[in-house]
């Protein structure tokens, strides 16, 4: 099975010791970039501010237009995210587990956004070759088990929603 290509629209505003988005670049796991225009059209761009959650119904636009995630401050994320034109979904309950936002739901890292769209999308080897670069990233997955799954066995949006509602 290919892999998803995975993107991310960098806007320097972390400390870059703790940026996942810069790992995940090192690594080539994703390409990163300062500028809205070099992510695809019809790219899947997680958002926390949309209605439309994410579901393996979007696998087939993830595989031809890629994922991608924006890495900015969580201060700066609602004008940052206001300011984006594009085919945006968000993700469904789930809980960070990276050092900065620990235990805190949907406050996820550009690297667990991207592993958990992977998971719900099917492309569950992907996601963990991306978060096993962190020391802390195979925890994602413990912590996340049962909704992850949950979600990743509906087949629309609408069953993604029944399945959040459980976990909330």
């Amino acid at each position: 099975m290919e892999e998803i290509k995975l993107y991310i629209l960098h806007l320097n505003q972390d400390d870059p010791k703790k940026c996942t988005a810069k790992k995940l670049s090192r690594f080539n796991y994703a390409k990163l970039t300062s500028q809205i225009s070099h992510i695809p059209r019809g790219s899947i761009i997680l958002s926390p501010y949309t209605r439309r959650v994410l579901s393996p119904a979007d696998r087939r636009t993830a595989e031809r237009q890629g994922v991608s995630a924006v890495d900015c401050s969580w201060k700066n994320a609602r004008e940052v995210f206001y300011r984006l034109r594009g085919n945006f979904r968000r993700l469904p309950y789930l809980v960070a587990v990276n050092p900065t936002n620990w235990g805190h739901p949907w406050q996820l890292s550009s690297a667990e956004a991207l592993a958990a769209a992977l998971y719900i999308l099917g492309y569950k080897e992907q996601a963990h070759k991306i978060m096993n670069i962190f020391k802390w990233g195979p925890n994602f997955f413990v912590m996340n088990r049962e909704p992850l799954e949950a979600y990743a066995n509906s087949s629309s949006w609408e069953e993604v929603l029944d399945a959040e509602s459980e976990f909330m």
